[in-house]
């Protein structure tokens, strides 16, 4: 099955970033996709960076097999016009029209997954979307609680998953709990066997507090919260370890022991993979019934239309997401 992409904010980098993936598809080995929706808008982006490309209109998802090693199949007719670094609302319901129907398809199973382009949210929530995030939007479209859809940060160098995710940070410490930790890790463990091929993921398991809490004399948490959960865990069989002190976990020679790390808070997953791999990292969703994945970036609306924005990402998550999808259908 091809990939479904959604479009993300036209105003945004996303566009054009789609259309180079689409240009360096045969030398990133990428899988076919079609992006839904926004055929000027994808033209315009190709065109700001000084690309020539070809686009089929497809009725179908399975027309893009045909035509993707032509021309960047695009699925119907909706549209808007090109306006980069200057959101619209017509903009803004294009994204979600796009995010809505490549979500759709591949829930039937009409896609093989769905690759997400960034969106903003301030402007989607004026045309009815009322999720957080793209996550939690597809979560709700999967019939899955947002708890059990789990954002993995993907690169060539690491794998994070933040415990929570958009959270003040003073709110941290309540928010972590032995059934959190134990439910959330049964999730990565699960994801990573079936999408990336580890039969025996190694989960390694940070501390709150600076050095985990140097039992309880900077905190408590690690002692009495997060040790017992991953007892609890080894104990269902699973490999983890820790909890490890977050400032050393993510030096060179520490990552060959583990395939992720879960993380107590959002800097703490999100810093050292976009210190390691910020033009290669990729959002992926673990706990979802559909494979998704999604450039770890925004939508860089100041340089939208500039040719300043690395492609890396999107390549990135679309390659990702085929593989996914290919394991899947095994």
């Amino acid at each position: 099955m091809p990939l479904a992409v959604s479009l993300g904010d036209p105003a945004g980098i996303a566009p054009e970033v789609i259309v180079e993936a689409w240009v360096r598809r045969e030398e990133q080995g990428l899988a076919p996709f079609f992006v839904v929706g926004g055929a000027a808008v994808l033209r315009a982006a190709a065109a700001s960076r000084g690309l020539d490309l070809a686009v089929a209109r497809i009725a179908h998802p399975q027309d893009a097999l045909a035509t993707f090693a032509a021309a960047l199949p695009v699925l119907g007719d909706e549209d808007c016009e090109p306006s980069f670094g200057e959101p619209t609302v017509d903009g803004a319901r294009l994204a979600l029209h796009s995010l809505t129907h490549a979500t759709q398809l591949a829930l039937s199973g009409e896609a093989g997954a769905v690759v997400t382009g960034p969106i903003a949210k301030s402007k989607l929530a004026g045309v009815g979307f009322t999720q957080p995030g793209q996550t939690e939007f597809l979560a709700d479209a999967c019939g899955v609680p947002h708890e059990d859809a789990v954002m993995m940060l993907a690169g060539p160098s690491l794998r994070t998953v933040p415990l929570t995710v958009h959270e003040a940070l003073s709110a941290v410490p309540g928010l972590v709990t032995r059934e959190l930790i134990e439910r959330k890790t049964r999730i990565v463990a699960l994801g990573l066997a079936r999408d990336f091929g580890l039969a025996a993921p190694r989960i390694a398991i940070t501390g709150l507090n600076p050095h985990a809490g140097e039992d309880g004399r900077m905190g408590t948490e690690d002692r009495d919260v997060i040790a017992p959960a991953i007892a609890a865990l080894r104990a269902e069989g699973l490999t983890v370890t820790g909890p490890h002190p977050a400032d050393a976990l993510f030096a060179a020679h520490e990552r060959t022991r583990y395939d992720v790390a879960l993380c107590m808070y959002h800097d703490q997953a999100l810093i050292p993979i976009k210190t390691l791999d910020f033009d290669q990292g990729v959002n992926v969703t673990l706990g979802l019934p559909i494979v998704r994945t999604s450039p770890d970036h925004g939508t860089a609306f100041a340089i939208a239309g500039k040719h300043k924005a690395s492609a890396g990402a999107m390549i990135a998550a679309i390659r990702m997401a085929g593989e996914c999808a290919a394991r899947r259908s095994l």
